[in-house]
This record gives structure tokens, sequence and C-alpha cells, in this order.
């Protein structure tokens, strides 16, 4: 006997603010819907919640279809296995955030043994991850959610953080008490291998979040993720405990790097607080890439309270870049960090 064709449900989790009032949706094409609210939460929280409702209201088999890597590599590499076995730690012995969600999910998948995950690009055309994304901005703007048993016709714009134009999005703000760090590039951090330079620099980055940590619980580290000074800086504020959140000038901006960096970045980007994303379409060229680059580092100067800036006092841009910092923060409130000298012999 043939096993019958699964039930398909696309999932999505929106957030106005993050944290602030979310909502989460899941649809099946042409046929059922749902969605909910809650007052504060994250994103990530609501991607969760949007797969694991799925899940407790559809039957067998069933795909979970969703933009969120969060989610979906949960079950595809098989996180949740580690996260069980050293008692919902994570690899680095911290709690695994967001259990309270996590566990009935994982628990629902095991026991059922007939789910499984695929994930979508987010906004780029799939008529049903649109759908979803306009279910639970619905539902995160009105605090209140729907269900039926056909796609309703009557939803509103699809992102609310998205603006009008050229495609930029609006100012979605940032929790707690955020510092920015920019910085050199890997050739100017002693190559894009481990080496000393960067070790030092993501140790000093480290200390520096420990100590203003100390001092503002509420601290956020807010990072690009671009190779080099923002990558260390994630990857510090990991090994700090404090939370991050990732800063994106427009979508993909890993794609022509080496495997490994690739890789590296989805791990430090699947491990944000959030990811914010400034501009809905890559750049067409280089030049249009470097303007992203620069409303980018203007938008984190906008939005922070404080900044670290790894620099050898040599790099023009950098400079430029620190300039713009000072005019937005004043110069009390950002930190200069300079990477140890790379041996040129």
């Amino acid at each position: 006997m043939a096993r019958p064709a699964p039930i398909v449900a696309y999932t999505d989790g929106a957030c106005s603010g993050n944290p602030g009032p979310g909502g989460w949706a899941w649809a099946v094409p042409d046929g059922r819907f749902a969605s909910g609210a809650e007052a504060h939460t994250t994103n990530q929280r609501m991607e969760i919640r949007a797969a694991l409702e799925a899940v407790r209201a559809l039957g067998s088999p069933l795909e979970i279809v969703s933009d969120s890597t969060y989610v979906v590599n949960c079950f595809r590499d098989r996180w949740w296995e580690g996260w069980i076995s050293r008692g919902w730690v994570n690899s680095q012995r911290k709690p695994v955030a967001n259990r309270d969600l996590w566990e009935p999910l994982i628990d629902l998948v095991r026991s059922r043994g007939d789910v499984t995950f695929r994930w979508v690009k987010g906004h780029d055309g799939d008529p049903m991850n649109d759908l979803v994304d306009r279910l639970a901005v619905e539902a995160a703007l009105t605090q209140s959610g729907r269900s039926g048993d056909e796609p309703p016709q009557d939803l509103g714009p699809a992102d609310t953080t998205r603006g009008e134009g050229e495609g930029h999005m609006s100012d979605p703000g940032m929790p707690g008490a955020p510092i920015v760090v920019l910085g050199h590039r890997p050739p100017e951090l002693g190559g894009y291998g481990a080496n000393p330079v960067a070790d030092a620099v993501r140790r000093r980055l480290g200390e520096i979040f420990r100590a203003k940590h100390e001092l503002e619980p509420d601290l956020v580290v807010v990072t690009g993720l671009l190779l080099g000074a923002e990558t260390l800086a994630a990857e510090a504020a990991r090994e700090a405990d404090v939370p991050y959140v990732a800063v994106l000038p427009y979508p993909d901006p890993e794609r022509a790097w080496p495997k490994e960096s690739q890789r590296r970045f989805a791990a430090l980007r699947d491990g944000a607080l959030d990811v914010v994303l400034l501009q809905r379409k890559p750049p067409e060229s280089k030049a249009k890439a470097g303007a992203a680059l620069a409303r980018r580092d203007a938008w984190l100067a906008r939005h922070a309270h404080e900044a670290v800036l790894v620099w050898d006092g040599t790099d023009a841009a950098l400079g430029k870049a620190y300039r713009t910092l000072v005019e937005h923060l004043g110069e009390e409130h950002v930190w200069l960090l300079e990477p140890p000298a790379t041996d040129k012999g």
C-alpha cells in the first residue's frame, strides 16, 4: 500500500520590535489556516510557536515548510539530540533558549515520527510563504488571531518592516542597550583562518562585553557579521554569554564567501537574538553593495548606545566610520581597539 502524500503546512512568525508584540501563523495550500498573537515576545519564539501549533493541529504525515533556519536546522541537523543528552544546555554549556517552546515541539515530532521540515527562502516569491507572513504580521499588529478552512483573501501587507521605493527597510529599533562593533577585515587581522591576531581581538572584545554586561545587564552586541571584526564580535559575545543581534545590509551577504566562511556565518546568524535586514534585494553591482554597506553603517551609528571600533588608525574608511560614530554617540561612547601588529616578514 502506497504511503499517503504528506500534508504540507507553511509556517511563519513576526514581531513588531524584538522583543515586542508578535504573531504566528500556519497554512495549508488551498486549505486550513490559523494564526495567533502574543503581547511580548521575539521573532524566534514566534517561528517556533508557528511550527508547534501546526504540528498540534494537523494530521499525518506532515511536512513543515519554514523560512526559519533556526526551526528547520534543529531537526535537519538534529540539534535536539545534543540538547537532550546534555540536559537542555547547548554546546557552550548554556541553557537552551526558548526551551519552553522547543521541548513540546520536539516531544511531539519525536512521538509522531511522521513530521519532516523543509526550508524555503523568505520573501522570494513563494505565494504560501507570503501568505503566512501576512497572517503573522496581521496577528502581531492586531494582537488577535483567526482560523478557517481556506486561505483568507483580505490580508494586509506582507512585512511591516519593509519600506517602499528602492526596497529599503524602515527602522525596527534595537532591544536593550546596544553596543555596535565595526572594524578591520581579515587581511588586517592576521588572515582568514585562525591566528593569534584574531584570537587576541576576540579575547579583548569578550573582556569588554563582560565588563559592560556587569554594568548594563540588558547589553546587546550589534554586529553585521561580515568577515573580520564583526564576526569576531559575534563569537566574543557568544563566549561571554551576551546576546547579539545581526544587522545585514542585504540578503545573503555571504554567498560569494568560501564554504567554511559560509558555514561560520550561518551558525552565527542562527545563534543571534534577532536578524535585522535593511534592504530586501541583493545589490546588482559592487558600487551598490558599497552604498548598501554605507547605509548600514549609518543605521548602526543611529541605533547604538556605544560602539567598539577595531582599528589600527591607518585605514581611511574606518577613520570615516569613527567620525560618524563620534558624531552620533560622542567620543566618550566610542571604544577604539587596536589589533596587535601582524608579522609582515
